[in-house]
């Protein structure tokens, strides 16, 4: 009798009515030319066809109720029930765009000083020209980590070992990515940008989910950085972001999106504040309940 192998990598894929997509995502990971692996699938209560779909691949499905979702702790226990020594995360809205991109991102740890990394990611055909520029800045198309990204989960890998010694928060319900990163980064230890780990991923966000994401992005940066933001951070941030994004649009052709752009950047900005400012009177009123961000994002997202 053979003796069943344990695979080097677990890929970690969080779901939740992502049927859109879904099947584009699990067809590039099964494409991909490292094979071994076992994929993880953690849906937290898909009510389209995306469990269906799922089921069509060989995977571990966890199940959990869209309440009980916080990404730290849901990565956690994915993590502890995982195999491998390299745990891999996939976002479900995440299509690799070579048959080459996991073996990129795994390779990385052929270092042996490598603790994570992260691949790159490009928007899709539809992106808005300012989700363009954003990610044209943050994912460049050479080997060198831009500084303010620390790790990005979209696509990513970590050693297991690494996760032990420090698993994901959860004081804030977002941007568990960026905190450890600056955790690992602030110890000493190596993150790997992977510039041919290519990806597909982005997303065109109304105004009213940009406040929740960005509400939730603030709030999370108040526990990581402990800076403190004034509204005249806001405004010059949001009139330089603006102004950027302008130049850019006018630079690409995109004149219709001229207009939007302002107001765009003042709720992605103000949004941020707000955030920001809860989450500095969660820390001095030593308050440890983090529901606001989730009801925040369960309020403005159908996904």
């Amino acid at each position: 009798m053979a003796i069943p192998t344990i695979p080097r990598v677990s890929v970690v894929m969080r779901t939740k009515n992502s049927d859109w997509v879904v099947a584009q995502a699990l067809a590039g990971l099964f494409s991909q030319s490292y094979t071994d692996f076992e994929l993880i699938v953690v849906d937290s209560g898909s009510t389209d066809r995306t469990l269906d779909i799922v089921n069509e691949y060989p995977r571990r499905l966890i199940e959990i109720e869209a309440k009980s979702y916080f990404p730290g702790r849901v990565l956690n226990s994915a993590i502890e029930q995982a195999s491998g020594e390299i745990i891999v995360f996939q976002n479900s809205d995440v299509v690799p765009l070579t048959p080459y991109s996991l073996e990129r991102l795994v390779g990385a740890f052929d270092d042996s000083h490598v603790q994570a990394a992260y691949g790159r990611q490009a928007t899709r055909p539809e992106a808005h020209a300012w989700v363009r520029r954003d990610y044209e800045s943050s994912f460049p198309d050479d080997a060198e980590r831009p500084p303010w990204i620390t790790l990005s989960l979209p696509f990513a890998a970590m050693r297991k070992s690494i996760w032990r010694e420090r698993g994901f928060y959860d004081d804030a319900w977002a941007s568990e990515d960026t905190e450890w990163g600056a955790w690992a980064t602030s110890r000493g230890h190596e993150i790997k940008y992977v510039h041919d780990a290519l990806v597909m991923h982005s997303h065109n966000y109304t105004l009213r989910q940009l406040h929740g994401r960005r509400f939730v992005e603030g709030e999370a940066d108040a526990f990581i950085y402990g800076r403190k933001e004034t509204v005249l951070d806001v405004a010059k941030r949001a009139c330089s972001a603006t102004l950027r994004d302008w130049i850019y649009e006018a630079r690409t052709g995109n004149w219709g999106e001229l207009p939007i752009t302002p107001l765009r950047r003042l709720v992605y900005h103000w949004a941020y504040f707000q955030g920001h400012r809860l989450g500095h009177t969660r820390q001095r009123e030593g308050d440890g309940d983090s529901s606001r961000g989730q009801e925040f994002i369960l309020a403005r997202h159908d996904q």
